[in-house]
């Protein structure tokens, strides 16, 4: 049985919200600070860290690229901690989430992201590991740590396939 294709749209704060936060620059909350010297966009995004001894910390993480076509078989989620994405470079770069069903990731959703969108996953959000384009791409992560079990992969019995991007 072939794969279900999954369509990718692009990625806008309203689309996201029931995943996370979209974190680029807003407008609606820009501040200058620092005498007059910089702009400060605040709280974009809403980190969690939850159980006892967790910690927010900050990673860099250097994904390499997936190729499109690409088949998604599986998702994973944090149950004990949010999970924030932010490019270092101005690439685009995707996006899979997924609701929950039952304690099971649902139909993914697939969004393009420009190299000047991050993301911050909820806890417990469904999700595909980081999907870098076109060629090894940096990313900071600010996620949990501490003790406790805060990984959950689960492994579709039938992949979603995403397409090409058309240009």
């Amino acid at each position: 049985m072939p794969a279900e294709a999954l369509v990718i749209r692009p990625l806008t704060r309203a689309a996201f919200a029931p995943y996370g936060d979209v974190v680029e620059a807003d407008p609606a909350t820009m501040r200058l600070i620092n005498a007059g010297t910089t702009e400060r966009y605040h709280a974009l995004g809403h980190p969690e860290a939850r159980g006892e001894g967790s910690a927010l910390i900050i990673s860099l993480f250097r994904g390499q690229p997936r190729s499109l076509p690409y088949l998604v078989d599986m998702m994973e989620r944090h149950p004990l901690g949010s999970q924030s994405f932010h490019p270092l470079q101005d690439r685009p770069w995707l996006v899979v989430v997924a609701a929950d069903v039952d304690g099971a990731p649902g139909i993914p959703q697939v969004f393009l992201a420009t190299g000047r969108q991050g993301i911050n996953y909820r806890a417990n959000t469904w999700h595909h590991p980081l999907m870098a384009l076109g060629e090894v791409s940096d990313f900071l992560v600010v996620d949990r740590s501490g003790p406790g079990n805060n990984l959950e992969e689960y492994v579709y019995d039938q992949p979603f396939a995403i397409p090409e991007i058309s240009q």
